[in-house]
Order: structure tokens, then sequence, then C-alpha cells
């Protein structure tokens, strides 16, 4: 393969990334996979959450389709295109850990931004987080947000529509 087929494949796969993201997240994790995510929306002081476990999944993900890919495991047989898509994955799991982990919730580091994107993403995550239990929601991406405005606006919608248990102080202006 090109190094130019190879980036593009890495780099399509980390784009990708953000709506298999976004997609599991409202679909999995607030859905049957609830069990598993319950906790990263309750407060807590513990350094591991049982949502971490959806991080091992991904290096899973990932580690497998390194070994797709891998002459040395599977011989002829071996998919050498699954390798770059496992890089992609593993990419976008190193920058999800940052931004949500890291930024978002300052689990790495302590940083508050004050402006740009890097605020927008902070606010946007934690208008995800103004829902209580597991109905309803904004902003299930993880790097890729909205305008906040926009998001509030949408969890006024659903309040009233009865579709999402919205605590008060996350939607006044």
């Amino acid at each position: 393969m090109s190094i130019i087929s190879i980036i593009l494949i890495v780099l399509a796969t980390v784009f990708i990334m953000e709506w298999v993201a976004w997609s599991s997240h409202k679909y999995i994790m607030h859905g049957w996979g609830w069990g598993w995510h319950r906790d990263h929306h309750e407060p807590h002081n513990n350094a591991l959450e049982k949502n971490d476990l959806y991080g091992i999944v991904g290096a899973v993900t990932s580690i497998s389709l390194f070994m797709i890919g891998s002459p040395l495991v599977l011989g002829d047989n071996a998919w050498a295109p699954a390798t770059w898509i496992g890089l992609g994955v593993m990419f976008y799991g190193i920058i999800y850990t940052v931004v949500h982990d890291g930024l978002v919730h300052q689990r790495y580091f302590k940083y508050v931004p004050r402006r740009g994107y890097a605020k927008r993403l902070v606010q946007a995550h934690k208008l995800h987080h103004a829902t209580i239990g597991k109905e309803g929601g904004v902003s299930f991406g993880f790097v890729l947000a909205r305008d906040p405005a926009k998001l509030k606006a949408d969890l006024k919608k659903q309040r009233a529509a009865g579709t999402a248990i919205v605590r008060d102080a996350a939607i006044e202006v």
C-alpha cells in the first residue's frame, strides 16, 4: 500500500470513529449498556468507573484489527488495511482519552478552557450530563460539539415533552 493510502485510511477511520462513538454512546451506553455507563453520570470519588470498560472494548477492537492485518498472525490471509484501520481506532481512543477524560472530566490534568473550541467541548459535555438517568440528553459525540445555546434549547424541549429529567441549573440562562 502507498503511504498516501495508509494516511487516508487512518484519517478516515479517526473521522468515522466520531460517528461510531456518537451512535454507541446514544444507543448502547444510554440503552442496553447503561449498566456500565451509569456511574459515569453519577457523583463518585473512585479513580475508575465501570464506564472505563468501554475503553477496553475500544482497545480490544484496535488490537483485533492489528491482528487481522498482520501476516505474522494470519499469514497470507492477513488483510493489510485492517492494520491501518486499527491504528485509526487507536488514535481516536487517544484523542477521546485526552479530550473527554482529561479536558472535560479533568481525570489527568486540571485545565479549564476560557475560550475557543475547547470551552465549547466542555460546555457541550456538561450539558450532556445535565439529564438525570439515561433518557433524553444531548451531545453524545466526544470530539464534535454543537453550539451550547442550541443544546440548552434542546434540553428545554425534552423537559417540556417529558422525554428527559433535566437539572434546572443546566438550562437556566
